[in-house]
């Protein structure tokens, strides 16, 4: 099976923040990233919009040929923002106002009833849910009792690890993906990878689909994004290999 790469544009936004107006513009990403050969765009609307803006959601709604996967806390605000744009899919976040960057994997457990009736008005009205967790297997079965079919596997920690750490969470990564699967869910992982680590993740035979972000915007700022992707998806297919 393909394993499909996701672009994540939100740091784009980021830069275009940095200085306020509307350059550089993170829908003009999205479309290069698509005529590159993305198979999907994901944006994190957050509750402090620090990066993607409510507009960019309906632009990249309207103008992608591409899936579009919202990323989103599990809020009233976000879930009616993402019944209103209504996009192909939703990944359910933990979000905290300090933090820079999504530090871990949503608790699908202690946070059961709540995340419960929030999977199932996303899925009534048609948008695929994921959840963004730990390679844990207590949270895969929650991920997959809340009704969500598809869950992302968090990479982070397997990302900032070294040697045998870093073996020893890939393996739980590995056994997370196959669990999983054999619950019937679909399997994506993402979160700090680069052309360096990600060839073991890639490896992992029951993961679908990469979501990347950051690394490929910092890349693009020296060699463009094309050849940012077309890199990234070598060094994926090298590792699937």
């Amino acid at each position: 099976m393909k394993l499909r790469l996701g672009v994540n544009i939100d740091h784009v936004a980021t830069v275009r923040n940095a200085r306020g107006g509307d350059n550089p513009d993170p829908v003009r990403a999205a479309r290069l990233a698509q005529d590159a050969g993305a198979d999907g765009i994901t944006a994190h609307l957050r509750e402090d919009r620090r990066h993607i803006r409510d507009k960019d959601i309906a632009a990249l709604k309207r103008d992608l040929r591409i899936p579009l996967n919202l990323e989103m806390a599990a809020t009233d605000e976000m879930l009616a923002i993402a019944l209103k744009h209504r996009p192909h899919a939703c990944c359910i976040v933990p979000e905290k106002r300090e933090e820079r960057t999504t530090e871990g994997g949503i608790d699908c457990i202690t946070g059961f009833n709540r995340l419960k009736p929030i999977v199932g008005q996303l899925t009534e009205a048609g948008i695929r849910v994921s959840m963004f967790i730990e390679p844990d297997r207590k949270q895969i079965d929650a991920a997959h009792s809340l009704g969500a079919p598809v869950v992302e596997l968090h990479t982070g920690a397997y990302a900032n690890a070294f040697g045998e750490a870093r073996a020893h969470i890939l393996k739980r990564i590995v056994i997370g993906a196959e669990f999983g699967a054999g619950l019937g869910l679909e399997i994506h992982a993402g979160h700090g990878l680069t052309y360096d680590n990600v060839g073991p993740i890639a490896g992992i035979p029951h993961i679908v689909e990469l979501n990347i972000g950051h690394f490929l915007i910092g890349e693009a700022i020296f060699v463009g994004l094309a050849d940012t992707l077309a890199r990234m998806r070598r060094a994926m297919e090298e590792g699937r290999r």
